[in-house]
């Protein structure tokens, strides 16, 4: 364990996923007085509990980093991001105090973060890719772990052109996206994936990590995430309104760019309630998370053409626990009504023979001191602490 403490893992504000600058710069522009809480569930129970003074550790050292002046003019060169958001960002330091580490009475890890909420967002994504490297270090001692994930990579990639020749798919308007960052195996073997990704695979569409992006000369791609639709469920002035208030002023801060909205914060079925046709007209396509990934497709497109809007205009993103071989899959089956991009996370950047990716995440709990909840469309995601505001958004948004 004390190699662990000699370097930090987290050197950049820009390793981290594209989404969280983008909705930072939302909430600094709308949010600024709106205080947060967001908390590490561990869907899978494991006891991590000796990690906590080396993520401590780790999180102080956090503390010095800021957005160097080459970083600052690389985000200058996106049209989305505004000069005001930069200039303060470049001011911006992370804040070990916001951040609680202890462990409960099961000797489970805990995690807790607050403070303002644009002041805190950006501590979710380094926290949990911190997190899984010092574990997945401690517990694989294997030298070759890089040649390990290369080949694996690279053998499904073979297997992935295998299955489409095979069948006679058609791979034209393939693309995936690398969704890795939060729960690598380390920085260094996510590089090394999306590099090879981007030097062997001519269907590799970006990746979501800035730092990657930049360093490897890649698009960078970045939709929503469910904190975006939870916050606004105690920001609205009415809870029914809260996801069309949070897709409104989404387009409000980004009104040509980043209009790809994720769906199952309340639920897919919810979310359509209130997709309306001037809604869909404005975003460019949706984000898949939860539930079944065709029968979702399937409600989005029909919802498309409800509305006369052409689905072969839009996009579906999907990005839940893919791997290759289901991307193809779903590609096989819609490619030909929609445009797709697959996002595929640990299933890219700790796909290694041997070892077992962390199933992490940290989600808000509680917004300007009061209870917001993700509901999903898959029953083991769904985090809400408070049982009577569960079911007060059951009663409201008319679920199950």
């Amino acid at each position: 364990m004390k190699k662990l403490f000699q370097s930090p893992i987290i050197t950049s504000i820009l390793d981290t996923d594209a989404y969280k600058l983008h909705m930072q710069q939302a909430v600094f522009h709308y949010y600024k007085k709106v205080s947060v809480v967001a908390e590490l569930q561990c869907r899978k129970q494991e006891i991590l509990k000796k990690y906590i003074y080396a993520i401590q550790y780790q999180i102080n050292l956090m503390k010095d980093i800021s957005l160097t002046k080459e970083e600052y003019f690389y985000l200058n060169n996106f049209p989305y991001f505004k000069k005001d958001y930069l200039n303060w960002l470049r001011k911006f330091r992370f804040d070990p105090s916001q951040v609680l580490i202890y462990s409960n009475s099961n000797d489970n890890l805990r995690i807790r973060i607050s403070g303002y909420w644009y002041k805190v967002i950006l501590w979710e994504v380094p926290l949990l890719s911190m997190v899984s490297e010092l574990i997945h270090k401690d517990q694989n001692s294997d030298l070759k772990i890089k040649e390990k994930a290369i080949r694996q990579l690279y053998l499904d990639m073979e297997n992935l052109f295998y299955i489409a020749k095979k069948q006679s798919i058609d791979l034209k308007y393939f693309r995936i996206v690398d969704f890795g960052t939060r729960r690598r195996f380390s920085k260094s073997i996510h590089f090394h994936i999306v590099k090879e990704l981007k030097k062997s695979f001519p269907y590799f569409f970006g990746t979501s990590n800035y730092y990657l992006a930049k360093e490897l000369h890649i698009s960078p791609f970045g939709t929503q995430s469910h904190e975006w639709f939870q916050a606004h469920q105690q920001i609205a002035s009415k809870l029914s309104e809260s996801q069309k208030e949070a897709l409104k002023i989404w387009l409000n801060e980004y009104p040509k760019e980043l209009g790809v909205a994720i769906t199952d914060c309340i639920t897919m079925n919810a979310f359509l309630k209130d997709f309306d046709i001037s809604l869909a007209k404005k975003y460019i396509g949706l984000r898949h998370d939860s539930g079944d990934p065709v029968k979702w497709a399937e409600k989005a497109i029909d919802h498309y053409i409800h509305f006369r809007i052409n689905p072969t205009e839009k996009t579906l993103v999907f990005s839940d626990n893919l791997n290759f071989q289901q991307s193809l899959s779903l590609y096989k089956r819609f490619h030909k009504k929609i445009n797709l991009i697959f996002g595929i996370g640990t299933k890219l950047t700790c796909n290694i023979p041997g070892v077992n990716p962390l199933n992490i995440v940290i989600k808000l709990t509680e917004c300007n001191g009061k209870p917001v909840a993700k509901i999903s469309d898959s029953p083991e995601k769904m985090i809400c602490k408070d049982p009577k505001f569960f079911k007060r958004l059951i009663r409201i948004f008319n679920l199950f």
